[in-house]
């Protein structure tokens, strides 16, 4: 079985971005939170991939 990535429906905070990288790398979504809020912090280069990832991603 292929593993395909896909916005989250029960794992999600805003859009489900971060749920759903949880999910397709099998790892806590806690993490990639923390990743996400450090790019943020660190430039705006978090922001953009979220809302990218947000816009182009499927739903499941």
């Amino acid at each position: 079985m292929e593993k395909k990535f896909a916005l989250s429906s029960t794992d999600k905070k805003i859009a489900g971005v971060c749920g759903g990288l949880a999910e397709y790398f099998n790892i806590d979504s806690l993490i990639i939170r923390i990743i996400f809020v450090v790019l943020l912090i660190g430039g705006s280069l978090g922001f953009w991939a979220y809302i990218l990832l947000w816009i182009l991603a499927p739903k499941k």
